[in-house]
C-alpha cells in the first residue's frame, strides 16, 4: 500500500456497485443486456477453466473471455512471471534502448512460426491486423485489401474496413478501399486480383462468426493466386492461433500454406496484459523500415512492454511444457465427437463443426409440427433467439458460461480454455443434453423465456 491507496479495501467497499458504475460511466447498454438475459452475475474469483460467484458456487467457462484465457485464469507460471518482472524494476519503455524481453519473445514465437522472420508487438488483435494492413499496402505499393464475407478482424477503422459484418460497419463508413469475397471462392479472388491494385487478402482460417472453416485447398489456392499477382496472404490467427484448433496455428492444418503476415493476440497475453503481434517475412519488414529515417514509421507506445513480454514468454513456455496444443486437439476431438452423437437424437440440432477447442453448435428448423411452429415464431421475431434460449439455461441452471457466435445466428461457439479436461467435457455434454431434452419437450421454462425474448425483439423494432 502506497499513499493511502488500498485496492482490496476499495473493492470490498464498492465492488457491489459494479453494474451501477458501468451503467453510469461506461457502455450503458452492456448492463442492460446482461440484466435482460440473466447474465448479471457477480463472480468473485477464478482459476483455470472455472470461476466462483459471490455464494462460492462453481461455474464452468466455455467462453475463455472470447479466447483470451487460453491457459485458463491465473495460471501459476504466468502469475509468477509477472511478479518477477515487476520485482525486477526494469528500465522499461525508455524508447531509446533495446530491452531483452521483446527479442526473446519474438525468438520464441518464431520457433513456432516456420517461414516467418520478424515480429512487431502491439497491444491487441485489432492492432495486429492494422499493422498487417499497413505493412502489406506499403510493401506492395497497392491500396486495396480483400476480405471474406462474415469475417471479423477487429473494430478500429482499418480492421473495420475488412470486417464482413455490416452491423459493425454501419455509421462508420466510408472506410478503406477494400472488397469482400465469399470464403472459399477462388474465382472471385482471381477476378479481383486481375485488377492489379490488390495489396493483400486477409483471412481467418476458421471464421469466428459461425465457426466456418476455409474449404480444403482454399488457403493454398489463394496463396498461389496472390503471389502470382504480386499480393500477400495475411492470416488472422488472433482467435485461432496458439493451439486453439489443435495446431499452433489454424493455417497449419493445410499443407503448403505459408502466409506472408500472421496476426496473433488474445491467448498470448496469458489473460493478464494486452498484447498483439504481427509476424512477417523479412523482406516486408525491411521494406517498411527501409532507413534510419523510418525507424519509427510504425510503432506503439506500449508495444513490447516488459509485463506483456513476460506474460507471452511464460505462456509459450507453459504450452511447451504441458503439451497444450496436443491436449487441445485430443479434448476437442472428444467434445466434438460426444456432441455429434447427439445430432440424430435432436431435430433442433443441425450440425457440430470446427477444429480442436473451437466448436460451433448450429441449430436448425425442426421437422415435427409442434416444434416447427415454435421455431417459426422465434425466427419471425429475430433470428438467433433459439441459440440464446440455449445459452441462458446453460448458465442459469447448469452454471456453464457460453455465448452465441454472432448476431442473427443460430450457432453457439465453444472456445473454452485449452486446459479443460474430460470431467469438464462430461459436465458440458450432460448439461447440454438436459437443455436439449427440455427444448424438445415442447414446453416449460425454456419456451417461456423464448416468449419473453420474442416480446423484447418485437418491441425493439
Amino acid at each position: 500500500m502506497t499513499g493511502g491507496f488500498d485496492l482490496r479495501a476499495l473493492l470490498s467497499e464498492r465492488g457491489a456497485e459494479r453494474y451501477e458504475l458501468h451503467a453510469r460511466y461506461l457502455n450503458h447498454q452492456l448492463p442492460r443486456m446482461l440484466h435482460t438475459i440473466g447474465f448479471d452475475k457477480v463472480y468473485e474469483r477464478a482459476e483455470g477453466a472455472h470461476f466462483w460467484d459471490a455464494d462460492g458456487v462453481d461455474h464452468l467457462d466455455m467462453l475463455a473471455g472470447f479466447g483470451v484465457m487460453g491457459l485458463g485464469r491465473h495460471h501459476p507460471v504466468v502469475r509468477q512471471a509477472l511478479h518477477d518482472v515487476l520485482d525486477a524494476q526494469l528500465a522499461d519503455l525508455t524508447r531509446f534502448d533495446c530491452q531483452p524481453l521483446p527479442g526473446l519473445l519474438a525468438e520464441k514465437l518464431l520457433t513456432h512460426s516456420p517461414h516467418l522472420d520478424r515480429v512487431f508487438f502491439g497491444n491487441s488483435g485489432t492492432e495486429a491486423v492494422e499493422t498487417a494492413l499497413k505493412f502489406a499496402r506499403y510493401a506492395t505499393g497497392r491500396p486495396r485489401v480483400l476480405y471474406c464475407a462474415h469475417a471479423f478482424h477487429g473494430l478500429t477503422t482499418g480492421s473495420l474496413s475488412v470486417n464482413g459484418e455490416q452491423g459493425f460497419r454501419e455509421g462508420f463508413e466510408p472506410l478503406l478501399p477494400d472488397t469482400e469475397i465469399a470464403l472459399g471462392d477462388l474465382d472471385a479472388l482471381e477476378r479481383e486480383l486481375r485488377k492489379g491494385d490488390v495489396a493483400a487478402f486477409v483471412v481467418e482460417p476458421i471464421q469466428g462468426k459461425g465457426v466456418h472453416e476455409a474449404p480444403p485447398g482454399f488457403l493454398r489456392g489463394a496463396q498461389e493466386l496472390l503471389h502470382r499477382h504480386g499480393a500477400l496472404l495475411v492470416a488472422d490467427e488472433v482467435q485461432t492461433g496458439l493451439g486453439r484448433t489443435g495446431d499452433f496455428y489454424a493455417y497449419q492444418h493445410e499443407e503448403g500454406v505459408e502466409p506472408d503476415l500472421v496476426c496473433v493476440a488474445k491467448a498470448l497475453s496469458g489473460g493478464y496484459v494486452p498484447v498483439g503481434a504481427t509476424l512477417g517475412k523479412d523482406w516486408i519488414f525491411k521494406k517498411v523500415y527501409s532507413s534510419m529515417d523510418r525507424v519509427l514509421v510504425h510503432s506503439a507506445s506500449f508495444g513490447s512492454n516488459a509485463q506483456a513480454m513476460a506474460a507471452g514468454l511464460a505462456v509459450l513456455s507453459v504450452m511447451e511444457d504441458e503439451g497444450t496444443v496436443a491436449h487441445a486437439r485430443r479434448i476437442g476431438d472428444l467434445l466434438a465427437g460426444r456432441l455429434r452423437e447427439l445430432v440424430p437424437r435432436y431435430e433442433l440440432l443441425h450440425e457440430i463443426r470446427g477444429r480442436g477447442l473451437m466448436i460451433g453448435i448450429e441449430f436448425g428448423r425442426p421437422s415435427s409440427l409442434g416444434l416447427r411452429g415454435r421455431w417459426t415464431m422465434l425466427q419471425a421475431a429475430r433470428k438467433g433467439l433459439f441459440a440464446q434460449m440455449v445459452v441462458v439455461p446453460l448458465l442459469q441452471r447448469h452454471r456453464i458460461l457460453t455465448q452465441v457466435s454472432g448476431d442473427h445466428l443460430e450457432v453457439i461457439k465453444l472456445i473454452p480454455p485449452l486446459v479443460i479436461d474430460e470431467a469438464d467435457v462430461d459436465r458440458f455434454v450432460t448439461a447440454f443434453t438436459a437443455v436439449m431434452d427440455d427444448a424438445h419437450g415442447g414446453g416449460g421454462l425454456m419456451w417461456d423465456f423464448g416468449k419473453t425474448l420474442v416480446k423484447q425483439a418485437v418491441a425493439q423494432r
